[in-house]
C-alpha cells in the first residue's frame, strides 16, 4: 500500500477572506483558539467589540454556549 504524504495549511486566518460564504453561524468561541481565527478572519478587527459585548452580557462559551450570526466585514 503506497502513502500519499503532502503539506497543506486549511486555516482561514486574518487576511485571508473568505471567498464563498458570506455570513457564519458559530457559538463563542474560547480566547486563543484556531476557531477564534475563523471569527478575526470574517469580521476584521470588529471581533474583539464582539467577544467584549459578550463578556459584558454573561453569554455561554464553548460548545454548549450562546450562538452568532456573523457577517463578512468586506474589505474596502
Amino acid at each position: 500500500m503506497d502513502m500519499l504524504r503532502a503539506h497543506t495549511q486549511l486555516i482561514i486566518a486574518p487576511g485571508i477572506p473568505p471567498m464563498i460564504a458570506d455570513a457564519i453561524i458559530t457559538n463563542f468561541h474560547q480566547p486563543r483558539s484556531t476557531l477564534l481565527l475563523i471569527i478575526a478572519a470574517m469580521t476584521g478587527s470588529d471581533w474583539k467589540e464582539i467577544y467584549a459585548h459578550a463578556l459584558q452580557n454573561d453569554y455561554r462559551f464553548l460548545s454548549y454556549g450562546d450562538s452568532s450570526l456573523l457577517w463578512i466585514k468586506k474589505q474596502a
